[in-house]
């Protein structure tokens, strides 16, 4: 079991940890550490088993305001599948009606016929400036 030396509050501690888990323990030191720096910015010195016994509940009461957070994500997450799960099983919306208007063949051929008197007067019109 490896041996790890580890700062808190300005203070080394020995601790024995599993093989591999050295990482973890520096990491889980180092937020205990943090706090006690807290403690003792605030406060200053005080006896170690005080100085522990602090950071450690601190530590606790961000540990459990993570929880609340955690819980009431879940608890959104839930009711957020809940409404995913219900719109899945909703049948498909029918498929929207677009009419499209026919024109009927004698309206184009009046304006057809239109289109040529058109052409006739502008022709007529040139010709007439022309001379």
């Amino acid at each position: 079991m490896p041996e790890v030396t580890i700062n808190i509050g300005g203070r080394s501690f020995e601790v024995s940890c599993q093989e591999g888990e050295e990482s973890y323990l520096h990491s889980a030191a180092k937020m205990l550490d943090d706090e006690a720096q807290i403690l003792s910015d605030q406060i200053g010195r005080m006896p170690e088993a005080r100085m522990l016994l602090m950071a450690g509940l601190m530590l606790a009461d961000k540990t459990a305001s993570f929880e609340d957070k955690i819980r009431d994500m879940e608890a959104k997450l839930a009711e957020k599948d809940a409404e995913l799960e219900q719109l899945r099983d909703m049948p498909a919306p029918e498929p929207e009606r677009i009419e499209v208007p026919i024109v009927p063949p004698t309206v184009l051929d009046a304006l057809a016929e239109i289109a040529a008197q058109a052409e006739a007067v502008a022709t007529s019109v040139e010709e007439q400036t022309a001379e």
